[in-house]
């Protein structure tokens, strides 16, 4: 039991220098204006002009079906080279800021970082096998 935990921390210590995705979310006050938001959006998309360490960065706001997003509204993903990068960037003075601004608007935050463990490549699609007999091939038709 104690090498499989040996292993399994080896192993999350190996993953900790690949990339990071840090996933942010946001549900907003009830009292927060559309223009607050708009505000509050631009200034975090800012940060990725200001902070050279973020290496992508993209935001939306929630289209699920499901209605499962218990009232968070705007999902942001940022990528960094590694998790130095990421605790560059939390204690950035730009993202301290942007931290401080946000509070007055936000009525909870949910942030999830994690390493890709693997990036799935979607198959190329198989060129669909003719029936038609090689020897018809080099006939003309018309």
């Amino acid at each position: 039991m104690k090498i499989l935990l040996a292993l399994a921390m080896l192993t999350t210590a190996a993953l900790a220098d690949g990339p990071v995705r840090h996933v942010v979310n946001f549900k907003f006050k009830k009292d927060a204006t559309p223009e607050q938001i708009q505000q509050l959006t631009d200034a975090f998309a800012e940060l990725a002009n200001k902070i050279s360490v973020i290496d992508s960065f993209e935001w939306g706001t929630n289209s699920s079906p499901e209605g499962l997003n218990k009232g968070f509204t705007h999902c942001w993903i940022l990528g960094f080279h590694s998790e130095r990068d990421r605790d560059y960037y939390l204690n950035h003075p730009d993202h301290q800021s942007f931290a401080t601004l946000a509070k007055s608007l936000i009525a909870d935050v949910q942030v999830v970082d994690f390493v890709p463990v693997k990036r799935v490549k979607k198959p190329k699609p198989l060129k669909p096998k003719s029936t038609i007999p090689t020897a018809w091939g080099a006939q003309k038709t018309g």
